[in-house]
């Protein structure tokens, strides 16, 4: 394979102008790069870092193999890769002098990446930082039985609740920058800050979960956060604010719903499961020590 294959662009439109079909082809499993270009081409020269965002397709007798987008952080979000064309990919980028701060792809890609990375650069070994696994919902299965209340939409004047409970999920899941964001008043610039957010309230009006769902890019719906706080869980609560959002999604017509779960948690794998989410793939990060970060944007 030639290292011309891949083309390399800084250019949003362009980008999604050959890789766009590609990346709807397989929505459920592009989840992280359909959502990251479309949030960068709707923010424009406002999104953080994207000045610096390179993004890449793979192609091969008149189509698109693979693509990838770096995030406001500096590392590859890579869509599935062989390790020998990982291999390719990691020649050609350091060959141009490019120097991700690491890389995000499903577990096989991930690994082979990091692994030419470090064998092209000398680099010392490439540290997983992130581990999920990917659940896309088949048949929607509500929980049975369901606890009392309702979901309700939250709206503006529910934002300093939505905001200190993703503050709170954000401390459990040692997302340090999202707090950081959250506690500087950046919240647009947050992860969080372009969701629609559901809440499952008690027959009081009490909230008592929340979860939150992406805008559909191809056809793809990604539910995040889920959040229960402490003293409310074991009630039933995620599973229906979970359901809630996900019937929502695929009422407005969504065809992929997907969310990913800590693989260390077996209570919500299972819960998730239960109610009709289909494992699909198992995802990992990667640090590559002494890289530069925030040369990109994402997500």
């Amino acid at each position: 394979m030639r290292t011309d294959d891949w083309q390399l662009t800084c250019e949003t439109e362009d980008f999604l102008d050959r890789a766009g079909d590609f990346l709807r082809s397989r929505p459920a499993l592009h989840t992280m790069q359909l959502y990251g270009v479309e949030k960068l081409r709707t923010s424009g020269a406002d999104a953080p870092g994207a000045e610096a965002t390179l993004f890449g397709t793979l192609e091969s007798e008149g189509e698109v193999r693979a693509a990838f987008y770096t995030t406001a952080r500096g590392h590859l979000w890579l869509t599935p890769l062989s390790a020998d064309r990982s291999a390719t990919l990691a020649a050609h980028l350091a060959g141009l002098g490019h120097s991700p701060a690491g890389v995000l792809a499903d577990r096989d890609t991930a690994a082979a990446f990091a692994g030419a990375w470090q064998r092209r650069t000398g680099a010392a070994a490439p540290a997983p930082f992130w581990r999920t696994h990917l659940y896309r919902l088949g048949t929607l299965r509500p929980p049975h039985p369901r606890p009392d209340g309702r979901g309700r939409t939250a709206d503006g004047s529910d934002r300093a609740q939505v905001g200190g409970w993703c503050r709170e999920f954000c401390v459990e899941v040692g997302e340090q920058r999202s707090i950081d964001l959250i506690d500087a008043g950046s919240w647009a610039e947050s992860r969080f800050g372009d969701r629609h957010f559901t809440f499952w309230e008690t027959p009081d009006g009490t909230p008592a979960a929340m979860a939150a769902a992406t805008t559909a890019v191809g056809g793809m719906v990604r539910v995040d956060p889920v959040y229960t706080p402490a003293r409310l869980r074991g009630r039933g609560f995620a599973g229906a604010v979970t359901a809630e959002v996900s019937r929502a999604a695929l009422d407005a017509g969504a065809t992929d719903v997907v969310l990913f779960t800590d693989p260390r948690n077996p209570t919500s794998n299972a819960l998730y499961q239960r109610l009709g989410y289909e494992r699909i793939a198992d995802f990992t990060g990667y640090d590559f020590p002494g890289a530069a970060s925030g040369s990109g944007s994402g997500a």
